[in-house]
């Protein structure tokens, strides 16, 4: 039966091949590092269920899963030292003349887009297929619910076709096409796990009671029963919050238990829905603002080779900030109809 872990070697596969490629860059003044933080990437997603077992041999069915947890998160520090001093950093890589990219420009095309056009397309129609097809789903991965594992499936075959259409419309060879993923990790850099950090740092928030003590502070130094203030403290408590974690749905089950059910919604009498909405739609007002959504506002920038990888957010702020304002107005006259 297919398993999630296959992916997860896939991605390992390539992420070492990345880190091999680096080493031989004599060209990148950090190739050591830069081969290293991507050797130790991959390594996180080689690290499965299948070490888990390995370690029962060793510590014990009881520390096994501690172990690995352990092993985990030395790797994942030692990653953050690498990139907090510098050690990814841009190398050599091999590419077409300017020319010929232009003469295969002409060629293509609006085609161009049909490999970024095929991932989503068909990774919706692997999601319907799996849900609608008697047994297919069983079929390919077993009795049970795989929500989670269809959807990152149907990803990564559309992700595979997209592939092989790219390769068929370019011409080029597999060899370039890892080189130009070698490319775009060492412009990204750092910020290409932040997303897969972030997600991480919103399950230690919740399980740690930070929504508890948020409530708390806000009982015992805030004036509650006055709806501005806490419609204040709400919107821009789930702005910056989110600014921190870069991600709104990791913000938002803490703002919610501390400050949005407890004394909006039971306190104050607001409706849930509304605040709901509201609180999300402020959330991602924060993410318009802040460097930690590394996937929306510094990978486009490096992706587009800006010379100042701020100019996403420095673009995006005076929005983010009018809707803040607006966000405060519409939850104030609209939670409590």
């Amino acid at each position: 039966m297919f398993q999630q872990q296959y992916l997860n070697f896939l991605a390992a596969l390539i992420l070492f091949i990345v880190a091999a490629m680096s080493w031989r860059d004599d060209k990148n003044p950090r190739r050591f590092t830069t081969g290293l933080f991507w050797g130790l990437y991959g390594l996180v997603f080689l690290i499965g269920d299948w070490t888990t077992h390995l370690a029962v041999g060793w510590v014990g069915e009881a520390n096994a899963a501690k172990t690995v947890n352990i092993i985990v998160g030395v790797v994942v520090v030692l990653m953050a030292l690498i990139a907090g001093c510098g050690g990814v950093k841009m190398g050599s890589y091999h590419k077409r003349p300017e020319s010929e990219q232009r003469a295969s420009a002409s060629r293509l095309r609006n085609r161009l887009f049909l490999p970024a056009l095929a991932i989503p397309a068909i990774t919706v129609g692997g999601i319907l297929a799996f849900n609608n097809i008697p047994g297919l789903q069983e079929g390919l991965f077993g009795p049970g619910n795989h929500a989670t594992l269809v959807t990152l499936f149907s990803m990564a075959l559309g992700c595979l076709i997209g592939w092989l259409i790219a390769l068929a419309l370019t011409r080029d060879t597999p060899a370039q096409s890892i080189q130009e993923t070698r490319r775009l990790l060492d412009a990204i850099g750092w910020a290409f796990i932040l997303p897969q950090i972030l997600a991480t740092l919103g399950l230690l928030f919740t399980q740690a009671g930070v929504g508890a003590a948020i409530s708390h502070l806000v009982e015992t130094w805030l004036t509650v029963d006055n709806r501005l203030v806490a419609v204040l403290v709400f919107v821009f408590g789930m702005a910056l919050l989110t600014m921190v974690m870069g991600n709104a749905f990791a913000a938002f089950p803490i703002i919610a238990a501390g400050v949005g059910i407890p004394i909006l919604v039971q306190h104050l009498g607001a409706n849930p829905a509304v605040m709901a909405a509201i609180g999300m739609f402020s959330g991602y007002c924060g993410t318009l603002l802040t460097p930690m959504a590394a996937n929306f506002n510094l990978v486009p920038a490096a992706l587009l080779e800006l010379p100042d990888r701020n100019a996403v957010i420095k673009a995006q702020a005076p929005t983010g900030a009018m809707l803040l304002v607006a966000n405060v107005i519409l939850l104030y006259f609209l939670a409590f109809l």
